[in-house]
């Protein structure tokens, strides 16, 4: 346990804390979606950011679950939604932006919308999926040369 300040510092720091999961796991899944998308073999990707700067926590567990497709919960969307509603609420009284925030929680509903509110929250994944035009992170794409 560690003691940030006064009363309400503790949820400050947890709403803190599920701002940058919820933006980690929307990055993680748009960066293996993009390798799946380009031909890439998402695993092997995920493997090889795990041995640089990207590494994370979220990229080991997170990265895995949506490679693997096991969206059983360990914690739900629609617990990240509430935590997430917390912090644009917040930002609101504190007359500031939190787009990136508000942008993940938008992905979060369209989970929701697509019958996920009680999937693990690396089931957001499945809203970019959504974007990409159905293309899973699993499926890989021929060889595309849009990066020459």
């Amino acid at each position: 346990v560690t003691l940030v300040g006064g009363n309400g510092d503790g949820q400050t720091t947890k709403v803190a804390n599920q701002i940058i999961v919820a933006l980690t796991i929307e990055a993680v899944g748009e960066a293996l979606l993009f390798a799946s998308k380009a031909g890439a073999d998402p695993a092997k990707v995920r493997s090889a950011l795990m041995g640089g700067f990207a590494s994370s926590r979220i990229l080991e567990l997170h990265g895995q679950r949506m490679i693997e497709r096991r969206f059983d919960p360990g914690f739900r969307v629609e617990l990240h939604q509430k935590d997430l509603n917390l912090a644009l609420q917040g930002a609101r009284a504190l007359g500031m932006a939190l787009p990136n925030t508000a942008l993940t929680q938008q992905l979060f509903n369209l989970v929701e919308a697509i019958g996920g509110k009680s999937w693990d929250h690396s089931g957001l994944v499945r809203a970019l999926e959504v974007m990409a035009g159905g293309h899973e992170v699993t499926r890989r794409e021929q060889k595309a040369d849009m990066l020459d």
